[in-house]
């Protein structure tokens, strides 16, 4: 087995906007949910979030940087409350929802903790649960 890499070093290749945004929303994700388990995932090209359920943990959301910008996503995002609808990725992928930063933009604390504890509450819910929620979103017209 190989030795896990550090977010730091993964990041340290980024130019160094995109290495602060990344930054800002690990520091973010981590004290949203304290327990954490922030893992670089290199086949992805992203640093994963697990959190603790129980004797396992289950995987809820990622930091994803890109040469441009960076994303916040979300394993079960189209399950998420977005109230503000501001998340991305609906008609691109069936399950997972994401938000986009660019160096210079404003990331907001509040919104994204918020948006954090909704992706950890529905990907902490049980197979059945989700499927309960999916098709009551799916008969709700609004």
């Amino acid at each position: 087995m190989t030795e896990p890499i550090p977010p730091e070093a993964f990041l340290a290749d980024y130019a160094p906007p995109i290495r602060e945004l990344a930054q800002r929303l690990r520091t973010i994700v981590v004290g949203t949910v304290p327990d954490v388990v922030e893992r670089v995932r290199p086949g992805w090209r992203l640093i994963g979030y697990d959190a603790p359920d129980g004797r396992r943990t289950t995987y809820f959301a990622w930091v994803f940087p890109e040469p441009v910008h960076v994303h916040l996503g979300f394993v079960e995002g189209v399950l998420m409350d977005d109230i503000g609808r501001h998340l991305q990725g609906a008609g691109e992928t069936k399950k997972a929802r994401w938000l986009t930063w660019r160096p210079g933009d404003d990331v907001d604390t509040d919104l994204v903790a918020g948006l954090v504890r909704e992706g950890l509450r529905v990907a902490a819910m049980s197979k059945g649960e989700r499927f309960a929620l999916a098709m009551s979103l799916a008969d709700d017209p609004g």
